[in-house]
């Protein structure tokens, strides 16, 4: 199948109510039973088509009772207000999953999806910084959350830590880290002041992760 020629390479923080390492991950069942948090990008480089996404910033909040392969999930868009119509366009025709193969990070999490709440158009605030392990995303009146790095419980220091995955569909390496104060406030709501927190640098395409653009 043919599909348009799209690309979003740029910066993601993911938190996620698991303890570090998130055991989704591992094929394990999730700490909490449950799974849910928030997300973000902000895209470096990016088009889908002729439609330019470079400075797109998304979000998004999410919930799985059980395992996400299980399904049932419920997720909500959040798209920076800064964002115009077509480029809105654009990336809801990526993050729906139809322009690419079966096989790609958001087809896949959006098999697992049976509620998607209406998106939201607003400010989204995304901070990065890949060599110190701190981040922060944050939604006026839908949710927050900060990252840093894992600490040493005797000495405080910072425990790096990454995760491998080779075969990964949503990446293939990430800095694990502490996601604080995690919080949803809006239709999902949530709290986790510690909690499984990753960073990583990816490039996405309609055949799935871009090894050499990541």
């Amino acid at each position: 199948m043919a599909y348009v020629d799209w690309l979003l390479k740029g910066k993601r923080l993911v938190a996620c109510s698991c303890d570090y390492g998130c055991p989704c991950d591992f094929m394990a069942a999730p700490t909490q039973g449950h799974c849910e948090g928030l997300e973000a990008m902000e895209i470096d480089e990016g088009y889908f088509g002729d439609v330019r996404l470079e400075g797109v910033r998304f979000a998004g909040t999410y919930h799985w009772p059980g395992p996400v392969h299980k399904g049932n999930g419920t997720y909500q868009a959040i798209v920076d207000e800064s964002v115009t119509e077509e480029q809105r366009e654009a990336l809801f025709r990526i993050l729906s999953g139809e322009e690419q193969e079966p096989t790609t990070a958001f087809n896949i999490y959006g098999a697992t999806i049976e509620t998607e709440l209406d998106p939201i158009f607003t400010q989204v605030e995304f901070a990065w910084d890949l060599e110190n392990r701190t981040g922060r995303i944050f939604v006026p009146g839908v949710g927050e959350a900060d990252f840093e790095p894992i600490r040493n419980p005797v000495t405080g220091a910072p425990h790096p830590a990454h995760l491998v995955l080779p075969t990964g569909f949503e990446f293939r390496k990430a800095e694990v880290v502490s996601a604080k104060n995690v919080k949803g406030i809006g239709d999902l709501e949530f709290n986790y002041p510690d909690c499984h927190g990753s960073m990583f640098y990816i490039a996405y395409g309609p055949y799935g992760i871009i090894e050499e653009a990541a």
